[in-house]
């Protein structure tokens, strides 16, 4: 057998291996999509947290990204988020595009946002992941009730007094709180959760290798 056939052997072999070991099957013959919630005032960090993950994750055995990123707001204006940073987003919440993943960070509050994560959360396919106070608008949307669920240690007092339906853990450093819906605490954890999705999607030595690119060590949940 030649060389070149055997290492695309080897190739689909690997991602074969990788997706049967995770929990998410990855959609065939693109990148797994994830629409990052934005707002004025929204955390930095929150988001690009795990946007580094995703962006620096490769499907199994390719070179081809596992992950295509974008962001989404009430409109397309020039936003003010933490420290300064100015970012136009690329899709409004009338015109965005199906996501696999949602991520919500800490977030100003936006007349469309709620309604659109009500819409998005109700879809069985979607992924929906908060990080830090983002569970706040997630809560809002009422898909933390009767669930677990988590936030920045500096708002469990008051998330508790405001959700009281929602079990909120004061202890992981992010949780599962159904097949598909998921929580994790302030600022750094958002990297950790990402990672574990990158885990979930196509296997935990894709995890491990973003996590050893990024110089990323990676903390219990």
């Amino acid at each position: 057998m030649k060389a070149a056939a055997l290492l695309f052997l080897l190739g689909v072999a690997s991602i074969g291996a990788a997706i049967a070991g995770a929990a998410f099957s990855p959609p065939a013959g693109r990148p797994v999509t994830v629409a990052f919630v934005i707002s004025d005032g929204a955390n930095v960090i929150d988001f690009a947290g795990a946007w580094e993950v995703f962006q620096d994750t490769a499907r199994p055995g390719s070179e081809e990204p596992g992950f295509r990123l974008f962001t989404v707001s009430e409109s397309r204006r020039a936003l003010t988020l933490t420290g300064g940073l100015k970012v136009v987003p690329d899709h409004t919440f009338a015109d965005a595009p199906p996501a696999d993943i949602v991520v919500v960070g800490a977030n100003g509050s936006t007349e469309g946002m709620i309604p659109w994560l009500k819409k998005v959360g109700a879809d069985p396919d979607t992924v929906l992941m908060s990080v830090c106070t983002g569970a706040f608008k997630v809560a809002s949307a009422g898909l933390f009730d009767g669930k677990r669920a988590t936030t920045h240690h500096d708002f469990f007092d008051a998330f508790a007094q405001r959700f009281p339906k929602v079990e909120l853990d004061r202890d992981a450093r992010y949780v599962q709180a159904g097949p598909r819906l998921f929580s994790a605490g302030g600022l750094t954890s958002g990297i950790d959760l990402a990672l574990h999705m990158v885990d979930l999607y196509y296997g935990a030595d894709a995890a491990k290798a973003t996590a050893r690119y990024m110089e990323y060590r990676r903390a219990t949940p």
